[in-house]
């Protein structure tokens, strides 16, 4: 069982027609669906949320789905290189890693509605923001620019001394 999180103004869309694969692909990587296995920690498994709220306007939902367990899907950390495996080995590699957050799994094709097992609304503050471990660290730019229309982007500016 996999965990997709999408904007809950697509969730018609979904039901109707399934989850979509992303128009965009990372280097190396094919178009896909980007999901996280389910876990009995209900964190580790939509932490993806509150970095996704980012880009997103309004709520995000969860999607959980499965696929077949020899199905081929590339999972990795977000920032490493993704390898191929099986879906169930793509599992047992998520359960084992020392720390899970910022992982992820790619299924290269599109969800079918027949695969989709049940959608639910989330809490809206699971998660991290900006990467896994920027809890107490300092921004990398503080700068006007970069933290324009950004929540507390005012305050940070005044604690780095940044001028507006």
């Amino acid at each position: 069982m996999f965990v997709h999180l999408a904007p809950e103004s697509g969730l018609a869309r979904i039901r109707r027609s399934g989850i979509a694969r992303s128009r965009w692909a990372k280097p190396g990587l094919p178009r896909g669906v980007y999901a996280v296995p389910v876990t009995r920690n209900f964190y580790i498994s939509h932490q993806w949320l509150r970095e996704l709220k980012r880009q997103h306007n309004g709520s995000i939902i969860a999607v959980y789905f499965r696929v077949p367990d020899d199905e081929i899907v590339w999972v990795g950390h977000y920032s490493q290189t993704h390898r191929p495996m099986t879906a169930s080995e793509a599992v047992a590699e998520f359960m084992t890693a020392d720390n899970r957050e910022g992982w992820e799994v790619l299924i290269s094709r599109c969800i079918d509605t027949k695969e989709i097992h049940r959608t639910r609304i989330l809490p809206q503050v699971l998660g991290w923001r900006y990467s896994p471990s920027a809890k107490g660290k300092p921004p990398f730019c503080a700068c006007t620019y970069c933290t324009r229309g950004e929540y507390g982007g005012r305050k940070l500016r005044l604690r780095y001394g940044v001028t507006d």
